[in-house]
């Protein structure tokens, strides 16, 4: 991942660099690989994710077909 530095503002880069790291998932990687998690309850975690987000590509579906 690269991010450019325009007129020495670090600031604004790494803004830059943390939006991109959000987007990209590694945050919330970093957290769930901080402690051990047992294969069960990740499966069950998988599961509601993706339950979110079929609900979630429905609703905007939904909304799309301008159902609401």
């Amino acid at each position: 991942m690269q991010v450019s530095v325009r007129d020495n503002n670090v600031e604004q880069a790494l803004r830059a660099l943390k939006k991109k790291l959000q987007r990209e998932g590694v945050f919330r990687e970093m957290k769930l690989k901080q402690h051990f998690e047992k294969p069960s309850v990740k499966k069950a975690r998988e599961q509601a994710e993706a339950v979110r987000r079929a609900r979630k590509l429905a609703r905007k579906k939904l909304q799309r077909e301008g159902g609401m």
